[in-house]
């Protein structure tokens, strides 16, 4: 593909068509299965079929520092950097995750970057986009209402009745709702049901979500839907879904859910938004279908992973990345100015102001992070999310910070000029990404599958939070010795932690040290293929704040609404 084809896209006055997308990327029209003008499912037939253009598929992980209040802007610098880098000429395709109605309507707002560095259709990819959201929630609770009805009936399963008083996989909706953490179900009489205590997950923990993310093919998924472990027989068997016949209604549901969906840049550029586990409590990436579709046709392929680098980072090099057999040619770590002010001590009402001593002494938290990228071999470059009052003496503050690890620093102001204002990046990463190609890095895990499962937790708290050490609970180390004697010590961790600190403690920015992480329990996803340690009070589904973000929503005249845009 020529220079001019990739470069013209920013001088469109409004979303091009996405047939017309897609064909840039070699993809046939045969592939694609519109939504409307400006978003499409893609067949996964496109996958096995080679590309004539043959990308070089390079892969750049796009992270951050921890969130602050303050804001980081890690999806807006991801739309900017390849936004950017098709300024320069070169082919460069995204691999996004899909926003969850739970964050657009609680704290965050959207989730498709802000100002002139976002994904269109907005409104569509922030609300119901092609549907998958909602499908993930149908398949969820399609298996809990068998596992109830398998356990209300006494049906026989595993050479054993399942034990209703032992069911552990509950039930997922979309949006926040902390009232539905703990709730009773089976009132109202025997004919009912079996009173018993239950939760509900937001759908992004959900492990059919993290499922999806991590499945090949409709094969695959129907594999790790089978393998999902719903509760235990009287006697203590485990039963699956496969056990209880769940595993085909379940695929089905999530048939077209399990394609990528395909939008673009406001800038034209393409983009494929696919699946969207929160980094702090799942693993934090889009789709490995998602992704290897970006790899196999562009020459740049730009993912992000949720949260900071110690959360939506680790797991998706030690987990994602081992999982699909990719390794990235550089990571991204992005901040803000003001952020760092808040990891160096100072409030949020206050960062937005010049301050170099509580940034020196914010930049040890961005120290840390430098560290994990060493820990995995990558080359890190800082991307500061730049604002209108940010100084280049503050900016000097942390590329002096970096340099000491041996990492650049660009700005990049893709908010206010889009891909304009991330050029600088842009260069940056592709001269260190193309330096690369005689010798790709090599993956380095923090673990090895063969750990037992608390020295990886410890190596990961260890060497990516900088703990001291890992305290287990009784009820953890119940949790842990049941999932060995069920065969599944041998799987990767997802560690779900808030991401608002290194430690498990989310008053705690900056660098903590000598500190520990406490283990309360340890939830096994078969299906998923990895292991959850709760640390702290971690929940795995959100709360609304006291002035919720839907307050500010509303459909405007002519069907445009309002309040789903960080810059509305």
């Amino acid at each position: 593909m020529s220079n001019s084809s990739t470069t013209a896209s920013h001088d469109v006055s409004g979303p091009r068509p996405i047939y017309e997308v897609a064909r840039e990327l070699g993809l046939h029209d045969d592939d694609i299965e519109p939504y409307g003008k400006t978003k499409a499912k893609i067949d996964l037939a496109a996958l096995s079929r080679p590309n004539p253009r043959k990308p070089k598929g390079r892969l750049v992980l796009v992270t951050a520092i921890n969130p602050t209040p303050a804001g980081e802007g890690k999806t807006t610098t991801s739309v900017a950097l390849a936004m950017g880098m098709r300024r320069l000429g070169k082919n460069a395709v995204l691999a996004l995750r899909e926003p969850s109605l739970g964050p657009v309507f609680g704290v965050k707002g959207g989730g498709t970057g802000g100002g002139k560095a976002s994904l269109v259709p907005t409104d569509d990819i922030n609300l119901h986009f092609t549907g998958d959201m909602h499908a993930i929630t149908a398949a969820h609770n399609l298996l809990a209402a068998l596992a109830d009805n398998t356990a209300y009936f006494r049906e026989r399963v595993c050479d054993g009745e399942l034990d209703a008083r032992q069911i552990s996989w509950g039930r997922a909706m979309d949006m926040n709702d902390r009232f539905l953490r703990g709730v009773i179900v089976g009132l109202g009489g025997k004919a009912h049901g079996t009173p018993r205590e239950t939760r509900f997950d937001i759908t992004a923990a959900s492990e059919i979500m993290a499922i999806m993310s991590l499945s090949r093919d409709h094969a695959d998924l129907e594999a790790r839907l089978s393998r999902i472990v719903i509760g235990a027989t009287y006697e203590g068997k485990a039963v699956t879904a496969g056990d209880i016949g769940a595993a085909g209604a379940m695929t089905a549901l999530l048939r077209d859910a399990l394609k990528p969906n395909l939008v673009q840049t406001a800038e034209g550029g393409p983009a494929f938004v696919h699946c969207g586990p929160f980094g702090n409590i799942a693993h934090g990436c889009n789709s490995i279908l998602a992704t290897q579709l970006a790899m196999a046709t562009g020459d740049y392929a730009i993912t992000e992973a949720g949260f900071g680098f110690d959360l939506g980072g680790e797991k998706f090099l030690d987990i994602k990345c081992r999982e699909a057999g990719i390794w990235p040619r550089a990571v991204v770590i992005v901040a803000t100015l003001r952020a760092l002010k808040m990891h160096g001590g100072v409030a949020v009402k206050v960062a937005g102001e010049p301050n170099a001593q509580a940034l020196e002494a914010g930049t040890v938290h961005l120290e840390k992070h430098l560290e994990n990228a060493a820990a995995f071999g990558l080359t890190p470059i800082v991307a500061i999310n730049v604002f209108p009052q940010d100084t280049a003496d503050e900016v000097a503050i942390v590329a002096k910070a970096a340099a000491k690890f041996g990492a650049k620093v660009a700005r990049c102001d893709g908010f206010a000029r889009g891909g304009e204002g991330s050029t600088e990046l842009a260069q940056m990463v592709c001269d260190i990404v193309d330096a690369t190609d005689a010798s790709p890095p090599t993956a380095k895990y923090v673990y090895e599958l063969e750990d037992a499962p608390e020295e990886k937790i410890r190596k990961v708290a260890r060497t990516i939070y900088g703990a001291k050490d890992v305290v287990f609970t009784a009820n953890a180390e119940k949790d842990l010795k049941r999932i060995g004697e069920l065969g599944y010590a041998k799987l990767p961790v997802c560690i779900a932690k808030t991401q608002l600190s290194l430690s498990d403690q989310p008053t705690v920015p900056g660098r903590p040290r000598d500190f520990t992480i406490t283990v309360r329990e340890v939830r096994l996803s078969a299906g998923a293929g990895f292991l959850v340690p709760l640390t702290g009070d971690m929940m795995t589904m959100l709360g609304l704040p006291k002035v919720p973000a839907a307050r500010g929503v509303k459909l405007l005249p002519g069907g445009r609404i309002k309040g789903l845009m960080q810059n509305d």
